[in-house]
């Protein structure tokens, strides 16, 4: 029963930080940020870093998923 339980709270923080992550990073190449800090329009700015983040983001999310597709297959 314990080990059920701490199975559980640790698939709900991974699966915490892998929601929340992405949200508390702010990612911004150097030219990009040069020109957007130029502007007066910070909602540009702002959608910029969401989309670089959401780039950046989802290669690690697809390999966590196949990595644990496999861990799946091995351990059955």
């Amino acid at each position: 029963m314990r080990s059920i339980i701490g199975k559980t709270v640790k698939k709900i923080w991974l699966g915490a930080i892998m929601v929340l992550l992405p949200m508390l990073s702010s990612a911004q190449c150097a030219m990009c940020r040069a020109v957007l800090e130029s502007q007066d329009d910070s909602s540009m700015a702002e959608g910029i870093n969401n989309g670089i983040v959401y780039l950046m983001a989802l290669p690690y999310i697809l390999v966590g998923a196949l990595f644990y597709i496999v861990y799946r297959k091995m351990k059955t």
